[in-house]
């Protein structure tokens, strides 16, 4: 049984953390500093927010406004897409002769779930490769998903993080790409992708590229573009990659759904039942 929406009282902690990141890297002032804290400490407490995303939205808008800093992750967004592209052209060929190139290129995308800014400051993608491709997925629904996925004609694909794009773009050249759909974020949200990314990516040469019309790190279906909804409600089958965006889907028991990610904090390890660092491919109808 899945918890009420509530902001769990670590995610502030995780939200201070990230905006003081912020802070040292951009130099902010210190007038400016508190400001920004203070507008934080006021949305937690207020309780009209109902996700960790949408207050991380609310106190980036901020960020933005007071210090003019109009994408603050673009330089670790370019090393991240740096990194992945070189990722992407070592194991295409790998995933092409594989005995299973689903598999591996499911498990492929999980990893890439690691390059997240937003859940902290450093990551190994190397290493989480190689723990992926020996791991038991802690929640394993994977035959499901391919198996639903060989009917499917109108795929939503749910981006997540900058440089997880590329391996995102590997899963859908295994599936089909002319049935797919990969929404990304509508505007810049810690170091998610966005429209530019996607199509450094090559993924608008394979599948549609669309944003959500949302600039926070997650799916919020009620923040979203009519475009986005459009397709959101055509879908046969929805792929959600990443943390933010299962915050924001979980609760609706959309049995379409299928969620993808590395589990990197307690409070997703607790909201998933599995522990933290798991590898998960879950679908609600088998929970």
């Amino acid at each position: 049984m899945m918890p009420e929406r509530t902001i769990d009282p670590r995610c502030r902690e995780c939200l201070t953390n990230n905006i003081r990141r912020l802070f040292n890297r951009h130099d902010v002032p210190e007038k400016t500093r508190k400001e920004i804290e203070k507008h934080l400490d006021q949305l937690v407490e207020s309780g009209r927010i109902r996700t960790t995303p949408e207050i991380q939205r609310e106190v980036s808008r901020l960020f933005r406004q007071l210090t003019g800093v109009e994408d603050p992750y673009r330089e670790e967004k370019a090393t991240s897409n740096s990194m992945a592209r070189k990722l992407y052209q070592e194991w295409t060929s790998k995933v092409k002769t594989s005995p299973d190139p689903f598999d591996l290129a499911l498990r492929l995308s999980i990893a890439g779930n690691i390059m997240d800014y937003g859940a902290g400051s450093r990551f190994d993608v190397h290493h989480t490769i190689e723990q992926v491709l020996q791991a038991r997925f802690a929640i394993d629904h994977s035959r499901l998903l391919q198996e639903n996925l060989a009917g499917a004609k109108h795929i939503l694909y749910l981006g997540d993080n900058a440089g997880e794009i590329y391996f995102d773009r590997l899963l859908i050249e295994v599936i089909r790409p002319e049935y797919i759909t990969y929404a990304v974020r509508g505007g810049y949200a810690l170091n998610d992708a966005t429209l530019e990314d996607a199509q450094e990516a090559g993924i608008h040469s394979i599948a549609r590229v669309i944003p959500n019309g949302f600039d926070a790190p997650s799916t919020v279906l009620e923040q979203c573009s009519d475009e986005f909804l459009e397709v959101y409600g055509k879908a046969d089958l929805i792929i959600s990659k990443g943390q933010g965006n299962l915050e924001g889907l979980i609760y609706e028991k959309d049995p379409r759904i299928f969620f993808l990610l590395m589990v990197k904090c307690e409070v997703m390890a607790e909201m998933t039942g599995v522990e933290k660092g798991s590898f998960v491919v879950f679908n609600r109808s088998l929970k």
